[in-house]
C-alpha cells in the first residue's frame, strides 16, 4: 500500500472526487491541462513573490495590485515569501523534499516578528468560495518550523477583487487544529487500504480529465 502523503491541494481534490484523485494524483493515468485562470494565476504569484521579496516593479498589468502588497512590504518582523515547508507524521519538522514527509506545503509569504506571525496567500479568482482551510495547515507548520511562534494571524487575499479573509490561530489549539484534518485523512486513509475509489459526480465533471470515468463530460 502507497505511504500517506499529503498536502491540502491533495487532500481538497480526494474530497472534491476520490475516483479523479486516484487516477490522477495516485495512478498518474491522466493529467489535469492548465487553464487561462492557473496560467494567468501563476503568473501573478510570481510577479507579486519578487515585489515583496525584493521590491522589482510590477507590470504595468499588475501595478493595481501595489497599495495591498506595500503593507506586507512594510511589516515588522522576518519576511519568507513563497516558503515551503513540511511536516513528519509525528509533526517534527523537515524539509519540503524529505523522503520522510508526512505533510507540506507552500506558503505565499510568511512574516515572523518574535512570537508574532502572519501568513498570506494570493488568490487571483473568485472570492466567492473562500476557502481558509489551507492557512489552517500553513498555521499548523510554521507553528513546528518556528517554534518561537504563540500567535498566527492569516489571510486570503483575492487581489482581483482586493477582498482579504482572515483567520487567527494560537499555539495553544495546536490538537484541535491537527484534528480538523483527521476525518478526511481517514477516508483517505481508507481508501487506500481497500482499493475503493468512488467517483463523485458534480459540476466539476466538465473539468475533469479521467475520460475512463461513466460520468467524464468530453470537450
Amino acid at each position: 500500500m502507497q505511504e500517506l502523503k499529503w498536502s491540502y491541494s491533495g487532500l481538497k481534490n480526494f474530497i472534491d472526487c476520490p475516483r479523479q484523485y486516484h487516477e490522477v494524483k495516485v495512478l498518474k493515468r491522466f493529467n489535469k491541462a492548465p487553464t487561462k485562470q492557473t496560467l494567468y494565476g501563476n503568473v501573478v504569484h510570481k510577479a507579486l513573490e519578487h515585489y515583496v521579496k525584493d521590491g522589482t516593479p510590477l507590470e504595468r498589468n499588475y501595478e493595481k495590485f501595489k497599495p495591498m502588497l506595500d503593507v506586507f512590504r512594510e511589516m515588522e518582523g522576518e519576511k519568507y515569501p513563497e516558503h515551503h515547508m513540511a511536516v513528519r507524521y509525528d509533526l517534527t519538522p523537515c524539509s519540503f523534499g524529505a523522503k520522510d514527509y508526512w505533510a507540506r506545503g507552500i506558503a505565499d509569504l510568511l512574516v515572523v516578528d518574535e512570537s508574532d506571525g502572519f501568513i498570506v496567500d494570493y488568490k487571483t479568482g473568485s472570492n466567492r468560495y473562500a476557502d481558509p482551510k489551507q492557512l489552517q495547515l500553513m498555521a499548523l507548520m510554521a507553528f513546528a518550523h518556528f517554534p518561537e511562534l504563540e500567535y498566527i494571524k492569516a489571510g486570503l487575499l483575492f487581489v482581483a477583487h482586493n477582498d482579504f479573509v482572515t483567520c487567527e490561530f494560537q499555539r495553544e489549539n495546536l490538537k484541535e487544529l491537527w484534528e480538523d484534518f483527521h476525518p478526511p485523512l481517514k477516508r483517505l486513509s481508507l481508501c487506500m487500504e481497500t482499493g475503493v475509489w468512488q467517483e463523485n459526480p458534480t459540476p466539476l465533471c466538465g473539468w475533469c480529465p479521467v475520460s475512463t470515468c461513466d460520468h467524464y463530460k468530453d470537450k
